[in-house]
């Protein structure tokens, strides 16, 4: 039998490393961004044409490549970052393991101009599947540009897998916020089709972060943010945090270590934490928080996209961070408020009557001197004897007891149960506990139903109904409201515009990321309808969905979610009652859309147990 183990050709050993390096356009423009700050560049330009499909152009005025290393870079595993196993612990530049631009030609159309300084002529190579077509010298600037064109041309299958042109401009988007926000000190330009979206001059991180989403601010974003630094032997952390009257349900959070965008769920649950009751729940503040840290400590070779990090003093760092957030807020006076539970509480502050108030008066014997012997003071009597006149014959007469004493009450409570236990009705009887859930009384024995989580799912299947069927009652507003996204968001929000028409709403757009909302379906007229719209972008981002059916439940989801009863409303008898028919009368009483359960039945059994 021959032997069946062997090499695979470059070629393919490209295509199944740019499966996990090179996942969309975004990618790709994360790698070259990245490669040309690593060069030193100061200028960076971006051009993306069909989002990113049919044309990535990066060009920065960095040090450039000589004629060899521009061959060279296209090799896997070749790379001027690293040079043996013990840098992989020291890394301070943003590329290293040297697979980016060769996964890029392997998938895609790539052409390179680059010249040094030192260099009369650069160099231009043209690369296509991971096959040099032509090598050869040509005038060009000094710096680099690579065009990265038909991206997935060799993979048909990945490109049928690429979502909307809005969705992937909003990937790109955001891989360039990542990096600009953390490199204030490079000018960016970005440009789709004829049209410049930023152009970042080098500043200072606010003004950066200022630049990029102060533009849909109610007020000034960094009036928003408070500045929070210090430093460690571990850790040095800086940056901003919102305060909390401006947390929301979609707001940009970013860590950045050692001038690295990471995830870390970790880390983002000490800056909630530190938040603890001076936000809604539900809502979100913003921040943008940088760690320097010694590369030693860190490991960065995790996953491809380099976004995941690890620490060797995770716990440490955490509450350091948790510290830095909460002294950040107590310095500018943002305290919890105090929260008590006022199911029953007299209403504060209680109504006097001022007109029955009376100082207080005192009262004293002007002829009294107690070093004066002369005069023989006496106090005056008192019959005590009188207090206890016919005390062992008295007794009380049952017209003689308070109203409220404890004999009464007794009594009132037994007549109560007996008329309770004696009642047939009391299966139709309703009841709202702590104003959230409903209870009430059926064959197998008590059901609870959430309130809040029923009505979602009532209203939830009303505007599937009305989105598929073009029929939602719309109410127009007295004066339209303006809704100004940021770049990235403004493309999610174009792809729901065509199904919230559907559902009630009125929206035009009257300019380059400026919607003027005209008309809201009955039912959210009195909600703030920018938050509204936040939270329907920010559901269409997390769950990622394109296809129509998709976006059809995203948006009736959201719309259900802010149009539904709140925890803590109270309901009449005949509100409850109506809440429950409408609830069974839907296709899946038992769970939200969300797959949360709404109902929960304590059977006879598990109530008689607690009584042995």
């Amino acid at each position: 039998m021959s032997d069946i183990i062997h090499l695979l050709p470059d070629s393919v050993a490209n295509q199944i490393a740019a499966g996990e390096v090179i996942q969309r356009p975004a990618s790709v423009l994360k790698e070259l961004v990245e490669n040309a700050i690593d060069a030193g560049a100061g200028l960076i330009s971006i051009l993306i044409k069909d989002a990113g499909r049919t044309l990535i152009q990066v060009t920065d005025n960095g040090k450039g490549m000589s004629e060899t290393d521009a061959r060279m870079a296209f090799e896997r595993h070749a790379t001027s970052k690293i040079k043996d196993a013990a840098d992989l612990f020291s890394i301070r530049t943003m590329g290293f393991r040297g697979e980016a631009l060769a996964s890029i030609a392997a998938v895609a159309q790539v052409e390179l101009k680059t010249r040094r300084s030192e260099d009369e002529l650069g160099t231009l190579i043209e690369i296509a599947g991971t096959r040099v077509f032509s090598q050869e010298s040509v005038m060009c600037p000094v710096g680099t540009t690579f065009q990265v064109k038909n991206l997935f041309f060799n993979v048909p299958a990945r490109r049928r897998f690429l979502k909307s042109d809005n969705v992937e401009k909003s990937h790109l988007l955001n891989e360039f916020y990542r990096i600009a926000l953390v490199n204030t000190d490079v000018e960016f330009q970005l440009i789709d089709g004829d049209e410049e979206i930023y152009r970042l001059p080098a500043t200072n991180a606010k003004q950066r972060i200022e630049s990029i989403f102060g533009k849909n601010a109610k007020k000034r974003l960094q009036q928003q943010l408070l500045s929070i630094e210090t430093s460690t032997n571990i850790v040095n952390i800086s940056g901003y945090v919102g305060k909390p009257e401006y947390a929301q349900k979609s707001a940009d959070q970013y860590f950045f270590v050692n001038g690295r965008y990471m995830r870390h769920p970790y880390f983002h649950k000490a800056v909630m934490l530190a938040y603890n009751q001076t936000i809604q729940h539900g809502d979100n503040p913003f921040y943008f928080i940088y760690f320097e840290v010694n590369p030693d400590t860190i490991d960065i070779n995790i996953h491809p996209t380099k976004t995941e990090i690890k620490f060797e003093n995770e716990q440490t760092i955490w509450s350091i961070l948790n510290a830095v957030v909460k002294e950040a807020l107590g310095k500018f006076n943002v305290l919890p408020s105090i929260d008590f539970d006022q199911e029953g509480a007299p209403d504060i502050p209680v109504k006097i009557n001022l007109e029955t108030v009376r100082p207080p008066q005192t009262s004293f014997n002007p002829d009294y001197n107690p070093f004066n012997a002369s005069k023989n003071y006496q106090r005056q009597k008192l019959d005590w004897e009188k207090l206890y006149t016919d005390f062992e014959t008295k007794t009380i007469e049952p017209d003689d007891v308070e109203p409220h004493t404890a004999i009464n009450v007794i009594e009132q409570i037994d007549d109560q149960q007996q008329k309770i236990l004696g009642a047939d009705e009391i299966r139709a009887t309703n009841y709202q506990f702590k104003n959230q859930y409903i209870v009430t009384s059926v064959k197998s024995g008590m059901m609870l139903i959430d309130q809040h989580r029923a009505h979602v799912r009532i209203l939830f299947e009303q505007y599937m109904n009305y989105i598929q069927e073009h029929a939602s009652p719309s109410q127009q507003l007295l004066f339209p409201e303006v809704f100004e996204p940021d770049a990235g968001k403004s493309l999610y929000f174009e792809t729901l515009i065509p199904d919230l028409l559907k559902a009630g709403f009125d929206i035009v757009k009257t300019g380059t990321d400026i919607f003027e909302i005209r008309g809201v379906p009955v039912l959210v007229v009195n909600h703030n309808i920018s938050s509204l719209c936040f939270d329907l972008i920010e559901k269409s981002i997390s769950t990622g969905q394109d296809t129509s059916s998709e976006i059809h439940t995203v948006v009736a989801l959201a719309l259900a979610e802010a149009s539904a009863l709140r925890t803590g409303q109270a309901l009449s008898s005949e509100e409850m009652s109506d809440l429950i028919d409408r609830l069974f009368a839907c296709g899946n009483p038992n769970f939200t859309p969300s797959d949360k359960p709404i109902i929960s039945i304590i059977t006879q059994e598990e109530i008689a147990a607690r009584f042995k």
